[in-house]
């Protein structure tokens, strides 16, 4: 079987999400993109089951997939849905020495993300998850 082709592009397609991340951001490296991705994308990891973040990230480009599920505390107990203050804080907890995350972090990823996913099948998902997972990522029931 030939290689997939979301795998055999997947550091040009990420080379184009983090174009469009740091774009739509304003942030000016690569690296403060990256935390920023990273923070926002284990603040909903958080409040996701298991079986529900694989879904999710079954939905994913490949190098954000993996950017997702990298050390990942499977243990760590499940988290309800907050305000958006309270994630944002949560957001800014990663590094939070080097963490240059936008005060719309999260809808600066939200943006980015709908680029490069299938929106149509990701509302679908997200419509399957607890309640605050359509408002994280910018649908509304």
């Amino acid at each position: 079987m030939p290689i997939p082709m979301e795998y055999h592009h997947a550091g040009r397609d990420f080379d184009a999400f983090m174009a469009d991340l740091l774009e739509i951001s304003l942030l000016k490296t690569r690296h403060q993109a990256y935390t920023m991705l990273q923070a926002v994308l284990q603040v909903f990891r958080r409040r996701l089951t298991l079986a529900e973040a694989i879904a999710f990230a079954n939905l994913l480009p490949p190098v954000v997939r993996a950017i997702f599920v990298s050390d990942w505390d499977t243990t760590e107990p499940q988290r309800p849905f907050a305000d958006r203050e309270t994630l944002m804080a949560e957001v800014r907890q990663l590094r939070h020495n080097h963490n240059l995350s936008t005060p719309t972090a999260i809808e600066d990823v939200t943006s980015t993300l709908r680029r490069h996913v299938d929106a149509a099948r990701l509302e679908a998902l997200l419509r399957q998850l607890p309640e605050g997972a359509l408002a994280f990522w910018g649908f509304t029931d």
